[in-house]
């Protein structure tokens, strides 16, 4: 059962670390929230906005691309690795929902580390792992940008790898010309994309009604017999099927810009992992009854598949175009966050400085939009959109296992106001689970775990630079 808990006795100031006002057992203020402090963020984001936010931030590339790759690996029970993968999530947000209440600050994991562990290089590594999950994650959209969905529309004509740079690219160009009119495109594609997986689901009822598809197929699994296959098939399918949750750790970012984050984050992030999970674990229901495993495996457009078997005339081309604007909703998100990440380490002189550079008319960190960016378009140039989701979903459950840890050495370091407390019981299976998802258990290919070194060994380089640095101007 999760509680609220209470640190030191509170003082005499009524909001001594958050700025918020005390929550109690039942959900209730006992006073109400003060304004922003002066020179701090807007609090601008209510609960029904940051629910949205939340949910926004999930859905995208993973569940319009990886579907496919993730029923070649488990066959037919294409659901289970999503059910599974739902778990997974709701234990290690229960670690992030008590995190960003104890220190409603916008640092999101980074911050956890350095107050668990005060290791900067530590610190440092998980910022970086972070920012390149980014990365890979928007690479993984532009491949799947480029895949059958776009060639739905044009029949194939270009080179997907060119097709995926130049997206790259143009999204970074958006990213420079200003955050506004990022987010105001983040809305709408949202949206979008939240629309497409009704059409899923409601072609998937319509099958089930008339008594289409295959429900045999919902219990196959594609293995060679023994139990370990099946074990390793199984956890390898999860791991890449992860990849479709990953977002939810963004939403702590917004910490300093929500009202009331102490009582907000509880029930946002549970609730968008919540439904973003029924709808993925649906949708992936309504994949496998419509299409088999080997189709969908061989798609780097597996809903499309699912509308053309659904035996709905239902325009294929505006299916596709949905798509697009799903997947490049995720590549947005993830090239604004890698690169403000990047803007924030440079500020905090971790990276060297002129990374922090910002555009004298614009305000925005175009340094780190051109340097993500080029990150970006190298992995899209070398990788594919399983492995660059995989390479996603191994970078954040490193990540995620650190978090889980992080929380149990923090209940060591109690705070003055109340604040949500999950059960110990929960971060420690975190911590367990996203171990043995990110380990060679899971059946990944030895090019994520290189790809991920290589991201990781560019930023050491990094740090090494910016070290020698400061260390020649005295500075260090």
């Amino acid at each position: 059962m999760v509680t609220w808990i209470t640190g030191r006795p509170p003082s005499s100031d009524p909001y001594p670390v958050s700025g918020e006002a005390p929550v109690t057992t039942s959900g209730t203020s006992t006073t109400a929230p003060p304004p922003a402090e002066e020179g701090g963020l807007h609090r601008a984001i209510g609960p029904k906005l940051l629910i949205l936010f939340v949910i926004g931030d999930i859905l995208g590339t993973g569940i319009y691309a990886t579907t496919g790759k993730v029923a070649g690996k488990v066959g037919g029970a294409l659901w289970v690795p999503f059910a599974i993968g739902f778990v997974v999530a709701i234990l290690t947000a229960a670690s992030y929902v008590e995190l960003v209440g104890k220190y409603p600050k916008a640092a999101g994991a980074a911050l956890y580390t350095q107050k668990a562990f005060k290791t900067p290089f530590l610190t440092f590594i998980i910022a970086f792992m972070v920012m390149c999950s980014g990365l890979s994650s928007a690479s993984a959209a532009a491949r799947a940008f480029s895949g059958d969905y776009l060639g739905e529309l044009t029949n194939d004509a270009l080179p997907p790898t060119l097709i995926a740079i130049v997206f790259i690219v143009l999204l970074a160009a958006l990213n420079m010309r200003g955050v506004s009119e990022s987010v105001k495109t983040n809305v709408v594609l949202t949206l979008v994309e939240l629309t497409g997986l009704m059409i899923i689901l409601g072609i998937g009822a319509y099958a089930v009604l008339t008594g289409d598809g295959e429900p045999s197929r919902l219990t196959e699994f594609q293995t060679d017999g023994s139990g370990y296959a099946l074990m390793t098939g199984v956890l390898g399918a999860t791991a890449l099927g992860f990849f479709a949750f990953v977002g939810f750790e963004d939403s702590v970012n917004m910490a300093e810009e929500t009202k009331d984050p102490v009582r907000t984050f509880p029930r946002a992030i549970f609730i968008g992992v919540a439904v973003t999970g029924t709808i993925y674990v649906l949708v992936a229901l309504v994949s496998s009854l419509l299409v088999d495993h080997k189709t969908l495996e061989g798609s780097s457009g597996p809903l499309l598949e699912v509308v053309k078997a659904g035996g709905v005339d239902f325009p294929h081309k505006l299916f596709a175009l949905i798509a697009l604007f799903a997947v490049t909703n995720s590549a947005l998100i993830n090239i604004m966050m890698a690169s403000r990440l990047c803007y924030g380490m440079a500020n905090e002189r971790i990276l060297p400085r002129a990374m922090g550079r910002v555009l004298s008319r614009r305000r925005t960190p175009v340094v780190g939009i051109v340097f993500v960016s080029l990150l970006a378009i190298g992995l899209v140039s070398t990788g594919e959109i399983e492995g660059l989701g995989d390479t996603t979903a191994f970078l954040l459950l490193c990540v995620f296992a650190v978090v889980n840890i992080a929380v149990l050495v923090l209940r060591r370091d109690p705070v003055d106001h109340q604040h949500f407390r999950t059960p110990t019981a929960l971060p420690v299976l975190g911590a367990v689970t996203a171990l043995i998802l990110a380990s060679p258990l899971a059946d990944r290919p030895a090019e994520v775990y290189i790809r991920a070194g290589v991201l990781m060994a560019v930023g050491v380089g990094l740090w090494v630079v910016n070290k020698l640095v400061l260390r020649a101007r005295g500075e260090d």
